[in-house]
């Protein structure tokens, strides 16, 4: 059984990469100079590997090898992103337009299919980066997690609740 450390590194890299890929997807189709947070060094994964940078203090090789990995799955990747895009793009015609209940369930039914894709291909590039790290890297990630686990509980526990107490 895998522990709940390393299912949260997975659920963390999955975020990081997703949003590296969706800025990456978008950059291509955008005009003009990239946002001010772009690290021109790595590409436009630069964000991602900048946090590991500041947080892990990757060597320059790790960095090398991290920037050639995204690059290799982004050809991966892309399509997928695009296709859900487009299904969800199709979605929301619905909610303007005449609804067909039908054609809406085969949509969601092809939606869940390319995220489930997605999710895969995130989880293999995830572990691929993750084996990049050397131990003491991958004790501080998880550390990490642990950590940011932790305070978002605190936080959804310190929520007040929705429902009135009844006397």
């Amino acid at each position: 059984m895998k522990s709940i450390g390393f299912r949260l590194l997975v659920a963390a890299l999955a975020v990081t990469l997703g949003a590296a890929l969706a800025k990456s997807q978008t950059a291509d189709t955008q005009a003009g100079p990239p946002p001010a947070t772009h690290n021109h060094a790595f590409g436009p994964y630069g964000h991602m590997i900048a946090f590991y940078s500041k947080m892990l203090n990757i060597t320059d090789d790790q960095k090398a090898q991290m920037k050639s990995v995204l690059q290799k799955e982004h050809a991966t990747m892309k399509p997928l992103m695009q296709q859900e895009h487009q299904l969800d793009q199709q979605l929301k015609s619905y909610v303007e337009g005449t609804y067909d209940q039908a054609k809406v369930q085969a949509l969601v039914s092809q939606q869940a299919q390319t995220l489930v894709q997605l999710k895969v291909e995130e989880s293999r590039i995830h572990n691929e980066l993750y084996q990049l790290l050397t131990p003491d890297q991958q004790a501080k990630l998880k550390e990490f997690e642990a950590n940011r686990k932790a305070r978002w509980q605190q936080h959804t526990q310190g929520a007040p609740s929705a429902a009135p107490e009844e006397q």
